[in-house]
């Protein structure tokens, strides 16, 4: 068990340091997709960085060093990288091809359908909440007469 955990570690140290595709041609699109996603979150995470380091209250030894771009445009480079190397990483790739071949089997409905049941179900919303109103006003109610709760005061 030691040694088959050794060997794939070992395989997947060497698959991040390689830069060859795995079935290119296969899950295109849910790869990008989820190559995107994974760019824009560590964007958004360096940005963050970046603002905390460049802290106009803050007098650091990095202040006007430079280091504020350069540690989050590092992060944001070898984060790029780790991320385009997992989405070709040979099994969560295989996940991947595997999910865009289930999504080309769903049925999507048509524009009027979708329509259609978006209205039922923002009326059945309005409806519901109407419901759930009235229910509060009638227990409302009930308890003041009951006495559990004070009645509010009239201004």
């Amino acid at each position: 068990m030691a040694k088959e955990k050794n060997v794939a570690d070992v395989s997947f140290i060497q698959d991040l340091f390689s830069f060859g595709v795995y079935k290119r041609n296969q899950g295109r699109v849910t790869r990008q997709l989820t190559f995107a996603a994974l760019g824009v979150t560590l964007l958004l995470g360096c940005w963050q960085l970046h603002n905390t380091i460049k802290s106009p209250s803050d007098e650091s030894w990095m202040h006007g060093t430079g280091l504020d771009y350069l540690i989050p445009a590092g992060i944001l480079a070898i984060g790029l990288w780790i991320s385009y190397r997992v989405v070709n990483y040979p099994q969560f790739s295989d996940f991947l091809i595997a999910v865009e071949a289930e999504m080309t089997k769903v049925s999507w409905p048509s524009r009027t359908e979708l329509i259609r049941s978006s209205l039922v179900v923002i009326i059945l919303m309005f409806f519901l909440a109407g419901v759930l109103f009235g229910f509060d006003i009638i227990w409302r109610q009930l308890f003041i007469l009951m006495g559990i709760i004070p009645e509010p005061p009239q201004t």
